[in-house]
């Protein structure tokens, strides 16, 4: 969400955001993607009958109007992938690992990287990132490699280990963000057996977004 405001400001375009859902919390206290995205200019919109009806596919757009799936799930995205796996090549004797949301960047990465790319699911299920795949590209030759997590994780759900894992390794220098990389970081940990010893691991940025989360945590787990 904030990285299309970022863009739609520098280019000048109208962004219309749909949500099924927005916390009052957060409308009363404005902080991390949420406010940021507003002071770009963009609408946010919470409209969960707009939501299903994008999702499925019901609305019809002028000339002049793009759709981008949520987590940016359409063929469009392979151009600028492709880019990222140009620059992964100089690591073919690397496992590469990144921790996936509808998984199309982990998906146009193997595609084009002549190396094993492996993800984990961290929004649905594993089922899940093999149907967004299969919508997107029919060559199952092209699929990550999906690590099965050690439990199941509900998406937006607050977890003291997550939080945890992400303490210390900001303590020791490296930030991640709050939602998707201490699973995928706990994946990592749990499976060298299979990554081996050389691997690249690609976080998910979305550092702004912290600041909503570390609101959360605070909150549910009173800490300082």
């Amino acid at each position: 969400m904030y990285s299309l405001s970022v863009l739609s400001k520098l280019f000048n375009l109208e962004l219309d955001y749909y949500v099924n859902h927005l916390p009052q919390y957060l409308i009363d206290n404005p902080t991390g993607n949420y406010k940021y995205t507003i002071l770009n200019g963009t609408k946010i919109i919470e409209n969960s009958k707009i939501v299903k009806e994008l999702r499925d596919n019901q609305i019809t757009f002028s000339k002049d109007t793009i759709f981008i799936k949520e987590g940016g799930a359409v063929k469009e995205a392979e151009f600028g992938i492709k880019m990222l796996a140009d620059e992964l090549k100089e690591y073919k004797n690397y496992s590469i690992f990144l921790p996936s949301g509808t998984g199309v960047t982990a998906l146009y990465v193997q595609k084009h990287f002549k190396g094993k790319v492996y993800t984990c699911s961290c929004v649905g299920d594993d089922e899940y990132l093999i149907k967004q795949w299969q919508e997107l590209e029919k060559n199952s030759n092209y699929y990550p490699t999906i690590i099965p997590k050690h439990k199941k994780f509900h998406f937006g759900k607050l977890y003291k280990e997550n939080y945890q894992i992400w303490l210390e390794l900001k303590n020791a220098g490296i930030e991640f963000d709050l939602l998707y990389d201490p699973i995928g970081w706990q994946v990592v940990m749990n499976n060298s057996d299979i990554l081996g010893e050389k691997i690249v691991y690609i976080h998910q940025g979305g550092l702004k977004g912290n600041e909503s989360m570390l609101q959360r945590y605070k909150r549910k787990f009173d800490i300082n």
